[in-house]
């Protein structure tokens, strides 16, 4: 497939989980565990990303984020072309490192 044709996307996981109990943060630190082992990038408290390439990928890591769930909490996903994602604004802040401008050419996916 050429660099052309390639549809990059991003995955958006935003939760609200639960951390009263004992069991309850275990669950919380589980979860954001496995969302940082499994590529994904920490965009705001709460707000996690990663890019893929095309709607195979997106698939492959919804079935991935879906066996990962946390038993209690509010877990949402939003996915979204690479070009809909650097159309976001940022009003307030600084972005982080992980955020810098990369053009599709210097994408490396494993």
């Amino acid at each position: 497939m050429s660099q052309e044709t390639r549809r990059f996307m991003r995955m958006m996981v935003f939760f609200d989980l639960p951390v009263v109990t004992k069991a309850e943060k275990r669950a919380y630190t589980l979860f954001r565990r496995f969302l940082l082992n499994d590529g994904y990038d920490m965009i705001q408290f709460s707000v996690y990303g990663r890019i893929l390439n095309g709607s195979d990928a997106v698939e492959k890591h919804m079935k991935r984020l879906v066996i990962n769930l946390p038993p209690a909490g509010s877990v949402r996903v939003l996915t979204v072309t690479e070009k809909q994602f650097a159309s976001m604004k940022m009003l307030v802040g600084m972005p982080l490192f992980q955020e810098t401008k990369v053009n599709a050419a210097q994408i490396a996916l494993f």
